[in-house]
């Protein structure tokens, strides 16, 4: 069965096709509806996103719209004022010459419904809907101590001229913020909370969502660690996943030692984060080693990589038994920043394949937490899938979020046609979506561009009958990226090559305490809620998705969900 949809101005469509699967008995089928193959990655080619039938997507921001309150430095959304926006015909790069603008890159989105946000223009309604981002790279002179990465809002209801305010480029200390990738509402504290993925030098920042504002850095709180994925939990505890990379193997040289941690922050007074609180760490207990804990083993990279826990993690079917180890306590240890990787191997927390992002299921009650390894992004990897070289979804369950113990599971193990799993958002109750930052690299061995890929929950894909995970989006590239994909390890090209997809995010944006992500059940393109993301990289555009669908529109049914949910036809 073929069916056919359409393509108009930015709104963005394909054919799809309808697979069907035998399951169970003879007569009885599964349909999948699914968005075509993944774009290639062709040389000098661009290419549109393709969205799932009954889905279009709509341009709120995109990089080169001047900011209101803009600088010299800082003209625009999603480019730096270095260079020009694109390259001019035979222009060569060097140590003091740009070919074009370095790019800050938009990342993570949260999506806020806010009456009475003032801005720099006196006497201008800026409206009640909002979308923030913190910008993933610094800017040009970043290292001189002269520049900075930096937050924007979206203002949704505004005009061109007043549609993307620059909210902070310090902290309140006058140091310029470093790169900027995850991003939540804690409705508790009233603040936002962004988070740098930097290694020993990530933190944790927060802002209130009024201008002006101010940004403090919580690194005597939350300690320093490649932090990117964050949200709080019903209790108001703080969850943050950790992405950094490890060391090569001497034999194992495309993979990675498991080197992140899996943080829960439980504050004093969850209204005051800077009164300090416990910063944890989890810990997972070994199968294989007389429950012991799986911890991180110092110069010992190669065995760590292909470890029987490692494999263990990695296989359907296996429970593991979970721990929450606290690792600083601002009580005992004081409030100068610390090296919180550094304390959790020290701790034997468990390390994992490189966690980007995670999410609570909603309808859970705070109870089930779904987050990815985005792996070690290259299909070469000596891991394999069996041991998380190309990622995985895995699955914390405990009685309640401020739970000591749990146990933890294996939900989805990656292949290289799904890998370098980033951001993350949940559709409904039962349907989550991952999507993919593979990277040029992978890009290139595969031969496919990005995709986001909608899970079913409730499916057991260990079972060779498992309902496939459904292709939402195959991101395209476009043509600033597929410039920069060309120039890309040139001498001096500081800029990134092909599109990623990032900043998934489905929300209210209900900014009350019964608002968090989790707690209310999403319903998409009705009540309010609706679905952002980012294409980083190139043109840097962030979009919101939309529904084509007239009976969605009307409230006749959520979405065209033929989309997600699993459809029988019976013979």
């Amino acid at each position: 069965m073929r069916i056919s949809i359409h393509s108009t101005g930015v709104v963005l469509a394909a054919a799809a096709l309808a697979a069907s699967a035998a399951v169970g008995r003879a007569e009885d089928k599964r349909v999948e509806l699914t968005a075509p193959g993944a774009n290639p990655k062709v040389v000098g080619a661009t290419a549109p996103s393709v969205l799932i039938h009954g889905l279009g997507q709509t341009i709120v921001a995109q990089g080169n719209m001047p900011i209101e309150n803009g600088t010299a430095e800082i003209p625009f959304y999603g480019y730096y004022g270095d260079g020009p926006l694109i390259p001019a015909p035979g222009d060569v790069q060097s140590a003091s010459h740009k070919v074009e603008a370095s790019k800050s890159e938009p990342d993570k989105n949260t999506y806020l419904v806010m009456p009475g946000l003032s801005g720099p223009t006196a006497n201008y309604d800026y409206g009640t809907h909002f979308l923030f981002q913190g910008h993933e790279l610094a800017g040009p002179t970043a290292t001189a101590g002269t520049s900075s990465s930096y937050i924007t809002r979206v203002n949704l209801d505004a005009d061109g001229a007043h549609r993307v305010t620059l909210m902070a480029t310090t902290d309140t200390s006058g140091k310029p913020l470093q790169g900027i990738d995850g991003s939540t509402w804690d409705p508790w504290a009233g603040k936002l909370l962004f988070t740098v993925e930097n290694g020993i030098n990530g933190t944790v920042y927060q802002m209130g969502p009024d201008y002006p504002t101010f940004v403090e850095d919580l690194a005597g709180l939350l300690g320093r660690a490649g932090y990117e994925g964050i949200q709080n939990d019903s209790d108001g505890n703080i969850w943050i996943v950790e992405d950094s990379g490890g060391g090569t193997g001497k034999t194992n040289s495309h993979a990675k030692q498991p080197n992140s941690f899996l943080y829960r922050f439980v504050p004093k007074d969850r209204t005051n984060l800077l009164l300090g609180g416990k910063l944890q760490a989890l810990q997972v207990t070994s199968l294989a080693n007389a429950g012991q804990p799986i911890a991180f083993h110092s110069g010992q990279a190669d065995q760590d990589i292909l470890s029987q826990d490692v494999k263990d993690l990695h296989s359907y079917g296996k429970k593991f038994s979970t721990k929450w180890i606290t690792i600083h306590d601002t009580d005992i240890d004081g409030t100068n920043s610390f090296d919180a990787n550094g304390l959790a191997k020290s701790k034997n927390c468990t390390p994992f394949k490189r966690p980007e992002n995670g999410q609570f299921r909603p309808g859970s009650g705070f109870t089930q937490f779904f987050f990815d390894e985005t792996g070690d992004t290259n299909a070469s990897t000596e891991a394999g899938a069996a041991y998380g070289g190309l990622g995985s979804i895995l699955k914390l369950s405990q009685a309640n979020p401020s739970a000591d113990n749990g146990f933890l599971t294996l939900f989805f193990l990656c292949d290289v046609a799904h890998s370098g799993l980033d951001n993350v958002g949940f559709w409904d109750a039962d349907h989550v979506v991952f999507v993919e930052d593979a990277g040029d690299g992978l890009h290139t061995q595969r031969n496919a561009l990005d995709s986001a890929y909608l899970f079913d929950v409730t499916e057991d894909y260990s079972s060779p009958q498992a309902f496939p995970p459904i292709r939402l989006l195959a991101e395209g590239r476009d043509p600033s990226a597929t410039i920069d994909s060309a120039l890309s390890g040139q001498p001096g090209f500081q800029n990134e090559g092909d599109n990623e997809i990032t900043g998934f995010h489905v929300s209210d944006g209900d900014p009350t305490t019964g608002g968090i992500l989790g707690a209310k059940v999403p319903t998409p393109f009705q009540s309010g809620w609706r679905v952002f993301y980012t294409q980083q990289h190139g043109d840097n555009m962030t979009w919101e998705i939309v529904s084509t669908d007239p009976d969605t529109c009307s409230g006749a049914r959520q979405i065209p969900i033929v989309l997600v949910q699993r459809a029988r036809v019976t013979h």
